[in-house]
């Protein structure tokens, strides 16, 4: 399990946009969104599973994934659970502590908070990054612009 007390820096996000650039340069599709999910789940430590989904029709579908485990939420109807509500909203959701959400779906025992970042062409929602954390109150808006860079940066990865 990777646990860590720190948060997300603001030089630390530079950097690993910076190697999100070259991996997404490097790759493209599907191939370009699995390397994009390990490096993130790799390069921050508070980040203990992270997938993107793309939408199909009225649902989320898991696309890619990086983390100890696969989840059983390999499908998410757009509206349901925090992944379904960010998508259904079109806006970043973050959950400080995934017990106190009524919307969350356990996926893994550990996971204690949750972000999750719509992917977006134009104002339409196409995917989203979601991504868990074993400690509480894992993400700032360090994370939320950080993500939501990632998020503009991986919408090419539609075109």
């Amino acid at each position: 399990m990777k646990t860590s007390t720190l948060r997300l820096s603001r030089e630390q996000a530079k950097e690993v946009l910076v190697r999100v650039d070259s991996a997404l340069g490097a790759s493209k599709g599907k191939e370009a969104r699995e390397s994009m999910v390990k490096l993130l789940n790799s390069a921050v430590p508070t980040y203990s599973w992270v997938g993107i989904y793309i939408v199909e029709g009225k649902d989320l579908v898991l696309d890619a994934w990086s983390g100890p485990a696969a989840t059983e939420h390999v499908r998410i109807p757009v509206g349901k659970g925090v992944c379904g509500f960010a998508a259904k909203a079109g806006k970043t959701e973050i959950v400080s502590d995934v017990n106190k959400d009524p919307r969350y779906l356990q996926c893994f025992l550990s996971t204690k908070s949750e972000i999750v970042v719509p992917i977006m062409d134009g104002s339409a929602v196409i995917g989203e990054i979601d991504i868990d954390s074993d400690q509480l109150d894992a993400f700032s808006s360090v994370d939320r612009e950080f993500l939501e860079a990632v998020a503009k940066k991986a919408s090419a990865l539609w075109a």
